[in-house]
């Protein structure tokens, strides 16, 4: 489990974001965002959108972290490979 968990983690703790105030923003209990951070469960593909969305409202920084950190390594491959660049 947990790319996306782990880029959660490491953006609240890194923009100061309480796990409470995302879940507040997104409407969950707060032990639903622990059990992501901590690799438990992971969030849907619907969810994440939710969590991005919320991000952006709280810090638009934090939101492009988070992108950056779960998606990066799949956005890296396809520009270079559009680019030809290995």
């Amino acid at each position: 489990m947990g790319k996306a968990g782990r880029a959660l983690k490491q953006v609240l703790e890194s923009n100061k974001i309480s796990q409470n105030k995302l879940a507040v923003k997104i409407s969950i209990e707060r032990t639903v965002v622990y059990r992501w951070t901590h690799e438990r469960t992971d969030p849907t593909g619907e969810t994440i959108t939710e969590i991005t969305k919320a991000l952006w409202e709280i810090n638009p920084d934090a939101v492009r972290e988070f992108v950056k950190l779960y998606l990066g390594d799949i956005i890296e491959a396809k520009e270079e490979a559009a680019t030809g660049i290995e």
